[in-house]
């Protein structure tokens, strides 16, 4: 077992750390050159959202919370007990105007409006001003 000794070491030693280090910047460099640019493009923009809801679905929004908050706050007045859907009001879905669209949408956007402003009325929360 024999060991080479080197009697230039340092200048060994700062050949070895100069390659290195100019290996290092070349592999550095090697990553910036000139290459084609490839993009993607943009996506698509968003379909265009509605600004309100039909008419037809406002006005039932609009009876069915106001006759389910009445109607709500009648039944707790009376003590008959938490029953929006054995109101006449739910059952009848007054205010419809047929000249806004068909019944159906209208019905069930009328009952989800009488729940919600039976359950304010009936709670004695406060009606949102309108």
């Amino acid at each position: 077992m024999g060991l080479i000794r080197n009697t230039s070491g340092s200048k060994t030693r700062s050949t070895l750390l100069f390659a290195c280090t100019g290996a290092a910047a070349l592999f550095a460099l090697a990553g910036c050159a000139s290459h084609p640019n490839y993009y993607a493009p943009p996506p698509p923009p968003p379909p265009p959202a509605y600004a309100q809801r039909p008419p037809l679905i406002e006005l039932a929004d609009q009876n069915g919370f106001r006759t389910g908050a009445d109607e709500g706050a009648r039944d707790a007045y009376r003590g008959s007990g938490y029953h929006p859907e054995h109101d006449r009001g739910f059952r009848d879905t007054p205010g419809y105007d047929p000249s806004l669209g068909p019944f159906g949408p209208y019905r069930h956007a009328f009952r989800d409006a009488f729940l919600r402003g039976y359950d304010v009325g009936f709670h004695r929360q406060q009606l949102p001003s309108q």
